[in-house]
């Protein structure tokens, strides 16, 4: 997503806006594979850097397009602080908007049908709840390769990872979307003091993430007690389409949830 091209964001554009209508898209139109090939070459629009983000295309309220480039800096791009990497269909998005209704926070989503779902329901719940839903968006792309294309060092304040693809066969283990390789690049996007959410319901997934958290020397398992204590940690498992649909099936659900800590020279 360029500067002037909003092809790949969520919730901007009047034509959108009137599109939505207020009434919510359905999910049988926008049905797609389960999961995408992270590793193969996918074409839409990558800002160059941080600067480059038109976050009018996807918070209009916050940054009005006819204000030009002035909102546009750094100011601008560093208020982005929650990142829902591999964002489904917007379950997560949307609870969070009402728990934290001052914070941007954006959804990040590889394929195509679902990120123009979660679009068009962002901009169905802004015209049916005025003054709502304004501080999330959603944008088409890759994170295992765009992440630092997006935000700035220590800009985030929580990222979430919620059942994501686990890549069963050892060799595509490459592919999973928390490894020693990406949480080198989370945590220079994470502010210290911020906090990664981590939850699948597949066993040996949640034990390769709690021990990559583990090993890497600029994350920490938070307290039980601390856990229990933030709220946004039942949204985790309520929030989604799979976390509804394991609960239904009575299915089990792993979670790690560690937060960034600085290394001595920081």
């Amino acid at each position: 997503m360029k500067r002037g091209d909003g092809a790949s964001g969520g919730g901007g554009g009047a034509g959108g806006q009137q599109k939505g209508a207020g009434k919510l898209p359905r999910k049988r139109f926008y049905r797609a594979r389960a999961h995408s090939n992270p590793l193969s070459d996918s074409h839409f629009p990558v800002p160059i850097s941080p600067d480059e983000v038109d976050l009018s295309q996807h918070y209009p309220r916050y940054f009005p397009s006819d204000e030009g480039e002035g909102r546009q800096g750094d100011a601008a791009a560093s208020r982005i602080r929650f990142a829902d990497v591999g964002c489904g269909f917007g379950g997560l998005l949307v609870g969070l908007s009402t728990l934290f209704p001052d914070t941007l926070m954006i959804g990040m989503e590889l394929r195509d049908k679902v990120t123009e779902y979660v679009k068009e329901r962002i901009l169905a719940l802004r015209a049916s709840n005025p003054g709502q839903y304004d501080n999330i968006s959603v944008v088409r792309t890759n994170s295992m390769k765009y992440i630092p294309n997006y935000f700035r060092k220590a800009q985030l304040s929580k990222m979430f990872f919620l059942f994501p693809d686990p890549h069963f066969k050892e060799k595509n283990h490459r592919r999973r979307v928390i490894s020693m390789q990406l949480l080198d690049e989370y945590a220079y996007v994470m502010e210290v003091g911020g906090i990664i959410y981590t939850i699948t319901d597949v066993e040996e997934l949640g034990e390769w993430m709690r021990s990559c958290l583990e090993k890497h020397p600029l994350f920490e398992a938070i307290p039980e007690e601390e856990i229990k204590a933030d709220p946004v940690v039942k949204l985790l498992s309520t929030a989604t389409e799979e976390g509804q649909k394991v609960a239904r099936n009575g299915g089990q659900t792993f979670q790690a949830i560690f937060r960034r800590i600085p290394l001595q020279e920081e």
